[in-house]
């Protein structure tokens, strides 16, 4: 039986891991232990994804994207090459990439995944993190919280009585969680972060700082130059992980542009002191969301044993004084910030599947959910009202159910528009979708104004279905509000030219293998195997034959099940 490998889809790098003999480890592939969260298109137009496609970067930009995670769930198309991708469809490369990792270090076909997303992903995010995973060919089994997998992770080897803060500082999001934990049990008290803060923005401060400094000198239009740009940004990554050893950094790149017979070349310095002055107002704000995750969980910063720092932004040296200064204590050194998520998510993977790993996990929902509703006041109706169902920092899963009324007697239709977030104002939230229900039952007294029951429920995924019934259950519709813009069905987006290729491949491959292995066990005179492989050929053909995507991903499980069995044994 193949296990459940467990993701950390990032930013700026991604990583897979897996539990064996109830330890999380890392798998890597020739060494290369974080994979860039980069996508590319080769010279010959051939998808490239890792290091392959971030070493292109600078010279083809327009060939490339990277830091994908900040579009997801967003109804944005990203052009490579000559095709438009939805987020979803970009992460699905990596993703794959990811599980071939696994497929050649475990020997088996992996075909389940726990997925990590930043806890302050709204629903969209979370829908559109999974439907990545079903592009990449994954069962998505769960997709669980990044910073309440480093608690997992870190709280393996911890079996104390204890409140943790999880400081999640990656490349494109940031997050913070409050975690009790109880001995073996692991309980996420209260989250809240900031899914457009990270590491990408602190280049983006060194960035302009770079072209100011250009533009003082030349009278040339960077922004419209891709690979000035492209040299630029790498020029300030650089330049942002070096200062976390050095007190400066030099800063040069020769030949950087032309024009007017002038050739435009990068030569500067910059102090430690100068780009955290730079960023000072984002490292603020991150503080700011220790303060309400603090307030929500009804503690106070000295109630906190242990601070674990997550990401690779948390290098930075300024982000260490600050929670010093503010939590009174050093951050731990007891995980990897680069690499806890990803080992968390394969404890949970674990956990699925039903090995014996010491650890429990119990989440929150990181923001209220709602529906707009009217108030009347004085006679008067006042629309736009905003009333949370679930409030934020609830335990889950969980269902909650409240009762609503019609505002008269003879209105038979309500058209629910469920919200995230928590403004009173429902326009101020997220609105995550529609449900309509018609043909109210009237109230047993006609004067009254009729009754319906608005159910949410809350999955371990952080998906939400919500359910509109009338008083005696006889009428009910239900919907999951995952109506993005961004969203298709699966089996619409799977028919992209270069999946279906890459599913072309894989059928070649498998039926060429089948036949080999076939030819194997008949000489063996294993009659069973042959004629198992033969039927799963068989199926396979057919379902290629006659298009059908997702017959064909499901007989190829079958059969490349089988050949794994008989050509091990």
């Amino acid at each position: 039986m193949s296990k459940t490998i467990g993701i950390d889809l990032g930013t700026t790098f991604s990583a897979v891991a897996i539990v064996e003999n109830g330890r999380p480890r890392l798998i890597t592939r020739r060494d290369e232990r974080l994979v860039p969260s980069v996508v590319g298109l080769d010279e010959a137009g051939r998808i490239i994804v890792g290091q392959a496609a971030l070493n292109q970067y600078v010279l083809a930009p327009e060939r490339t994207i990277r830091s994908v995670k900040r579009r997801m769930g967003s109804a944005e198309r990203l052009k490579l090459g000559e095709r438009e991708y939805l987020p979803q469809e970009i992460s699905a490369f990596i993703l794959r990439y990811l599980a071939q990792m696994a497929e050649e270090a475990l020997g088996y076909r992996v075909k389940r995944a726990v997925i990590t997303v930043p806890a302050y992903f709204n629903d969209a995010q979370r829908q559109a993190t999974k439907e990545a995973g079903e592009l990449a060919g994954l069962e998505v089994v769960r997709i669980i919280n990044e910073p309440t997998a480093a608690a997992l992770a870190y709280g393996l080897d911890q079996k104390k009585n204890q409140y943790l803060l999880v400081y999640d500082l990656g490349g494109g999001t940031f997050d913070v969680s409050i975690v009790e934990q109880q001995e073996e049990v692991l309980e996420v008290r209260a989250s809240h972060g900031n899914v457009h803060l990270g590491g990408d923005d602190f280049d983006e401060r060194l960035l302009q700082h770079m072209l100011a400094h250009l533009s003082s000198e030349h009278r040339y239009d960077f922004k419209q130059d891709r690979r000035a740009m492209a040299r630029l940004l790498r020029a300030a990554e650089r330049a942002k992980i070096q200062l976390s050893d050095k007190p400066y950094v030099h800063v040069g790149e020769e030949f950087l542009a032309r024009y007017d017979d002038q050739v435009v070349h990068l030569n500067m310095e910059v102090a430690r002191d100068q780009f955290e002055g730079m960023i000072k107002d984002l490292l603020q704000s991150t503080l700011q969301s220790i303060d309400q995750a603090l307030t929500d969980a009804e503690l106070k910063a000295e109630d906190i044993d242990q601070t674990l720092l997550v990401g690779g932004s948390t290098r930075i040296p300024r982000v260490w004084e600050l929670l010093q200064e503010k939590l009174l204590m050093e951050p731990s050194l007891e995980i990897n910030p680069d690499e806890a998520v990803a080992l968390g998510a394969a404890v949970q993977a674990a956990i699925i599947d039903g090995e014996d790993v010491q650890a429990m996990l119990i989440d929150v929902a990181p923001h209220s959910l709602g529906i707009e509703i009217a108030e009347i006041f004085h006679g008067l109706v006042i629309p736009g009202k905003y009333k949370s169902i679930i409030r934020r920092n609830t335990t889950v899963p969980t269902t909650k159910a409240e009762r609503f009324y019609t505002i008269t007697p003879d209105q038979d239709t309500v058209h629910l528009r469920v919200f995230q977030g928590e403004s009173p104002i429902a326009e101020e939230n997220t609105l995550l979708g529609e449900l309509l229900f018609e043909h109210i039952p009237p109230a047993e007294d006609p004067t009254h104004n009729r009754e319906i029951i608005v159910e949410f429920s809350y999955n371990l995924d952080g998906v939400v279905e919500v359910t509109a019934r009338d008083l005696h259950g006889t009428r009910q519709e239900c919907t999951r509000v995952s109506t993005t813009p961004a969203k298709r069905e699966v089996r619409t987006v799977a028919h992209t030219p270069r999946l279906e290729l890459a599913l072309e491949k894989e059928v070649t491959a498998t039926l060429r293998d089948a036949a080999r292995v076939q030819l194997q066990v008949e000489a063996a005179g294993n009659t069973k195997a042959k004629t198992a492989i033969a039927q799963a050929r068989e199926t396979l053909e057919a379902a290629h034959a006659r298009g059908d995507q997702k017959g064909v991903r499901k007989a190829l499980d079958k059969l490349q099940d089988l050949l794994y069995e008989y050509e091990e044994a």
